[in-house]
């Protein structure tokens, strides 16, 4: 009787046979393991045209860093959405920390600001980190905190692995939605 074997999105299938040897009718088989896919976050950035490519550039700081999350672009279906205008608090993110919410840049700001920093920090808030305004340069969620001329717009070390603790079972359950200031 032939086996089959199907593969979904959130499990990879690792089969490993042992080799046959003179005498042994068939080959022992591992069992599946599962590795968790990671989850995606879709956005939407049509409502942030002036800064679609800092938003795209911190999008891909973070998805080049963290392996359990992942932001998409989709106009349709999106949980987390960028928006601009003027407001005289600055940038913010209005976010559960879940991947859903509403990241603003302000433009005053983004004047003053790296504008993929901007982004970057913000995004970080919805993948569920906190300000650290005492925090260096290289820390991206020290936010304004080192002055606009700090350009870093990555994650560091320590960044990168609570957002891959955060997400490493997904992040389903949702929270209040909270303004988030920089």
């Amino acid at each position: 009787m032939a086996r089959k074997f199907f593969v979904s999105a959130s499990v990879s299938l690792a089969l490993l046979a042992v080799p046959v040897t003179a005498g042994q009718a068939t080959a022992a088989v591992q069992p599946a393991q599962k590795v968790a896919a990671a989850t995606t976050v879709y956005y939407d950035a049509s409502g942030a045209p002036s800064f679609r490519a800092a938003i795209q550039a911190g999008v891909a700081n973070w998805n080049n860093s963290v392996s359990n999350v992942k932001l998409q672009e989709s106009s349709s279906g999106a949980t987390l959405r960028y928006t601009e205008g003027n407001d005289p608090s600055g940038s913010y993110a209005e976010t559960d920390g879940h991947g859903r919410g509403t990241i603003f840049i302000d433009y005053t700001q983004a004047q003053q600001y790296n504008q993929t920093r901007i982004a970057a920090h913000e995004t970080g808030h919805a993948l569920g980190l906190p300000d650290n305004y005492q925090g260096p340069c290289s820390e991206l969620m020290s936010g304004g905190g080192p002055g606009p001329s700090c350009t870093n717009a990555t994650p560091n070390a320590q960044e990168i692995s609570r957002v891959n603790s955060l997400w490493a079972n997904g992040l389903v359950a949702a929270g209040a939605i909270q303004r988030i200031y920089n």
